[in-house]
């Protein structure tokens, strides 16, 4: 199993920008597919986005598309999340979660290793 954990929230004002970071351990990110969850108070998490790491493929939630990129560093074993345009509606903590199969999913039961979850707030 992976070990993540994330870096990078914090506050911002609508329209900036934050990049999130998540480190594994225990893994290489090679046969992995990773991905970034969010959930806000009162309301079930959600997935925003997750990318294959051998093929490079990507998907997005429609929310954040044109948005948001996720992208890694196979050097670092980093998988990062830049957000940028934020609104306040995307307000919540986000996770990095990891699964030990390569095809990527949007389904948070399909992901097994998840970090401890970053607080993002933006402010209108």
């Amino acid at each position: 199993q992976v070990q993540l954990v994330e870096s990078g929230g914090g506050l911002v004002q609508a329209g900036g920008s934050l990049r999130l970071s998540c480190a594994a351990s225990g893994r290489t990110f090679s046969s992995y597919a990773m991905g970034w969850f969010r959930q806000a108070p009162g309301k079930e998490r959600e997935f925003v986005a997750a990318i294959n790491w051998s093929g490079g493929s990507t998907n997005y939630a429609d929310f954040v598309k044109g948005r948001f990129s996720i992208y890694g560093d196979n050097a670092k074993n980093t998988m990062y999340l830049q957000m940028n345009s934020l609104k306040p509606e995307d307000t919540a903590v986000y996770y990095c979660a990891a699964r030990d199969v390569s095809r990527i999913s949007s389904r948070a039961l399909d992901f097994g290793s998840w970090g401890q979850g970053t607080q993002v707030t933006v402010s209108s």
